[in-house]
């Protein structure tokens, strides 16, 4: 098994597909171009095909493993190199992970939890330099989508609110074992400055943009009729009868507003 652990195998239930392709790798480390004063946090590091160039590279590396067998061989193979957080990155409270520093994250995220774990690290996301990820590819493309397309939704309104997104590269499934299904992409994730943010209230944007991608389909008069009426739609500056696939985030962010002044009115 190159650069990993004698004996282990890929475990489904922690979505693990190992990157071993050197070309590939090449290329990720090159598009993260890690620099020796940078605080750089890996996901999944796994059989360390990315770990070992960042140590390579600058030095230290901090990471996040869930596999007891991965973390206890990551631990031996590069000791004081690499300071490994044994949790699921999904239930981690990021703000705990070297407090102070600003932080680039990187990781091969597991197909299963992508897109809650995206959320999840938006709550560090004013500690962030950026984050390099690779995910399934689809997923990439539906988070750097334009209003429009037919990939455009939920996901991408709530991380290109947060985030500034470029889609990098695919990479293809024979760079791993075992080989995907699916092709993946590399996806950079540079967090907005927080003061140059459009104002909202967080969860009802949440709740607005949930609903109004509930059902496709249908026109924002009925897919937000639980939030706001026709008239509230229209004083927000949006048509009633558009569909969400439609709208930019800016006119999410509208909308959500005016939901909060009916709310607060009708208080």
């Amino acid at each position: 098994m190159q650069n990993g652990l004698q004996g282990h195998r890929a475990r489904k239930r922690f979505g693990q597909n190992f990157l071993h392709d050197e070309h590939w790798i090449g290329r990720i480390i090159a598009a993260i171009a890690p620099q020796e004063d940078d605080a750089i946090v890996e996901i999944g590091p796994g059989q360390a095909a990315l770990t070992r160039k960042i140590i390579e590279a600058i030095g230290h590396e901090t990471a996040v493993e869930i596999d007891r067998d991965l973390a206890a061989w990551l631990k031996e193979t590069f000791a004081e190199k690499l300071t490994l957080i044994e949790a699921d990155a999904l239930k981690l409270d990021w703000q705990t992970v070297l407090p102070g520093q600003k932080l680039r994250i990187i990781g091969n995220l597991p197909y299963n939890i992508s897109s809650p774990l995206l959320f999840h690290l938006t709550a560090v996301a004013d500690r962030v330099i950026d984050q390099h990820f690779m995910l399934q590819k689809e997923v990439v493309d539906r988070m750097v989508a334009d209003p429009g397309s037919k990939v455009y939704g939920r996901l991408s309104v709530m991380l290109q609110y947060r985030y500034r997104l470029q889609k990098m590269f695919d990479v293809p499934p024979g760079a791993f074992t075992p080989a995907p299904k699916v092709t993946s992409s590399i996806v950079r994730m540079v967090p907005k400055a927080s003061e140059t943010l459009l104002p909202v209230d967080n969860e009802r944007f949440a709740g607005i943009v949930a609903a109004a991608f509930n059902q496709r389909r249908k026109t924002l008069r009925n897919a937000l009729s639980d939030w706001l009426t026709q008239e509230d739609i229209e004083a927000a500056g949006v048509n009633p009868s558009a569909r969400a696939e439609s709208l930019p985030v800016e006119a999410f962010v509208r909308l959500a507003n005016t939901a909060s002044h009916v709310t607060t009115d009708a208080a």
